[in-house]
């Protein structure tokens, strides 16, 4: 009997049923932001009476789903001046991620917060959000969610608001004059939610920390200078099904490859340098995205003799609770 089992455990492992290793069908990609700039500004210009305008970042691998690897979306998002995009809500957790703004803004359940170039802005699972560009040029961002894992879930809802716009409260930024102190938090109340009361988190912040520690700190040999945006309620991630960090590169670093159970988008904040990722170098500079599927590995190597750094988005939540993370280094390409 043992040896029948063992037998059919060996043949289900031929056919693929259980793989030594994860199979990823979404392949190492990067999009230039030459390219998704045009695109965004040409439909900003001819496509109108629509809620959201979105270049989506296609896997080649996944087609036809829609996905950028095979349980997150990024896109670009963007908003002419003058624009409103009506409130909505979705159990799809997404995040915001500003490339271009003068001042627009998001506001989500009634707080208000500032959209500037860097800031990253959540828009968690069932919370309502609009956006508004109350300037006088386009307003552009990196959209990250975790619809692909939510359609592979078949646990979609969505539902309009009733009104274009939500209530707002008389304070803006509300969550960040609450939560964004160091260390300090407000004990008057509770917050019942898995994901972060934190909706704003800004970039001058988080480019001040990343320099101050570049000189003197150790550093992880696989990311470089890694920080993570984290819910300052629990020290986690900012939501249950998406992780997100901001790391340097400094001039001439070069990272050690490694590979881990979960997928990640780079989008590249300032700065110029290559990713190694499944054996193909990916050139990238500033804005370009730049994909890493599951288990494939991966290297960074800033060449110039500036600093880089690159925002990130993961789905490694999901695979820690579920108790699915596995890391390990992997060897540098020559």
């Amino acid at each position: 009997m043992m040896d029948n089992a063992a037998g059919g455990a060996k043949v289900l492992a031929q056919q693929g049923f259980m793989p030594q290793a994860p199979q990823s069908k979404a392949v190492p990609h990067a999009w230039r932001w030459s390219d998704l700039r045009a695109e965004a500004l040409h439909m900003g210009e001819t496509v109108h009476n629509t809620e959201r305008r979105v270049v989506r970042l296609g896997n080649p691998g996944t087609a036809p789903r829609v996905a950028t690897t095979n349980t997150l979306f990024a896109g670009v998002q963007i908003v002419m001046p003058g624009e409103l995009a009506r409130a909505h809500r979705h159990t799809q957790a997404a995040l915001r991620f500003v490339i271009e703004s003068k001042g627009g803004y998001t506001v989500v359940d009634g707080d208000r917060v500032p959209m500037l170039p860097g800031d990253l802005i959540l828009t968690p699972n069932m919370t309502w959000h609009d956006h508004a560009n109350t300037t006088d040029a386009p307003m552009i961002w990196l959209d990250g969610l975790d619809a692909p894992m939510i359609g592979l879930l078949e646990a979609e809802f969505y539902e309009e608001y009733p009104d274009a716009v939500q209530p707002v409260s008389e304070a803006s930024d509300v969550g960040l004059k609450k939560y964004g102190g160091r260390g300090l938090l407000p004990r008057w109340e509770r917050h019942n939610r898995a994901h972060s009361p934190l909706m704003h988190y800004p970039w001058d912040e988080a480019r001040a920390t990343l320099l101050k520690l570049a000189d003197d700190a150790d550093a992880s040999p696989t990311d470089g200078v890694l920080l993570e945006y984290t819910n300052p309620l629990t020290g986690g991630s900012v939501m249950p099904t998406l992780a997100c960090h901001v790391q340097l590169l400094r001039p001439g670093e070069r990272t050690q490859a490694h590979r881990h159970t979960s997928s990640v988008i780079y989008h590249v904040v300032e700065g110029s340098g290559y990713s190694i990722v499944g054996g193909q170098r990916l050139d990238w500079g500033e804005k370009d995205v730049v994909c890493v599927p599951i288990w494939a590995a991966h290297e960074h190597v800033n060449d110039s003799n500036e600093p880089a750094m690159l925002f990130s988005f993961t789905d490694a939540p999901v695979f820690k609770a579920l108790d699915l993370y596995r890391e390990q280094d992997a060897p540098n390409e020559a």
